[in-house]
């Protein structure tokens, strides 16, 4: 049971819109696939924005042409007559950012919370970017309500942490995530600046990666006194 949950994946590329970076290269490689590798695309958290389906195609299909890339989407309906056998069909299940409250909400209307679950425990891997990471977790910080960040407490929860993505680069996350662990309202947990990754076998941590250097990944734990206690911790460079 392996997930990977970022604030990376797709990279931007002025010429294409986005190409294949490596944390969703490591995801791939994680899976070991033992035929041509197949990852499913779930843009749920943007409404499954039509270009951002057409950007993932099509960084795929020029990077990893060795990749066979499906998507699902929930909007109108769902594309695929059932969305079980296909995301079990998986090797590599990869959900993008945006709105994490209106992905959880719509995944539970549709049965996806229990579908990825099973998918999960089957030894599909589980990968995603911001939203796409936070929604593996008991919660985290979200600007899904505004521009103004406030708690989400709704997550899966297949880890029993909390997370926040894009530590470094949002200024509002670091000292908003430290307060909702110092006071009991997420558990303890990781944050990730932009191009880190947190690798997951089963519930437990085995290692941080990164597409990039000078960034980290953080464990944020209760401290003394309604405090927080944050420590660094160096992830490992993905090659390019």
């Amino acid at each position: 049971m392996q997930i990977l949950a970022t604030s990376g994946g797709f990279q931007p590329d002025g010429r294409w819109g986005a190409k294949v970076g490596p944390l969703l290269d490591h995801a791939i490689a994680l899976a070991e696939p033992t035929g041509r590798p197949r990852l499913c695309l779930l843009q749920t958290a943007l409404g499954d924005d039509q270009s951002a389906y057409a950007r993932g195609y099509a960084a795929l299909n020029r990077d990893r042409p060795d990749v066979a890339v499906s998507h699902l989407a929930l909007f109108p309906m769902p594309n695929v007559a059932d969305p079980r056998a296909h995301l079990l069909a998986q090797d590599v299940i990869w959900v993008g950012g945006g709105s994490v409250a209106n992905l959880l909400a719509l995944w539970r209307v549709h049965g996806l919370d229990e579908i990825l679950r099973e998918a999960w425990e089957a030894g599909v891997v589980l990968g995603g970017v911001s939203a796409g990471s936070l929604c593996w977790h008991v919660g985290g910080t979200t600007d899904s309500f505004g521009p103004d960040l406030r708690p989400v407490t709704n997550g899966l929860g297949l880890l029993p942490h909390s997370n926040t993505p894009h530590y470094d680069s949002e200024s509002a996350r670091r000292p908003l995530y430290q307060r909702l662990v110092a006071d009991g309202t997420l558990p303890a947990g990781w944050a990730t600046d932009d191009g880190v990754g947190l690798h997951f076998r089963g519930t437990e941590l085995v290692e941080a990666v990164s597409d990039r250097p000078d960034v980290h990944a953080w464990r944020v734990e209760p401290g003394p006194g309604a405090t927080a206690v944050e420590t660094r911790v160096s992830p490992r460079r993905l090659p390019e």
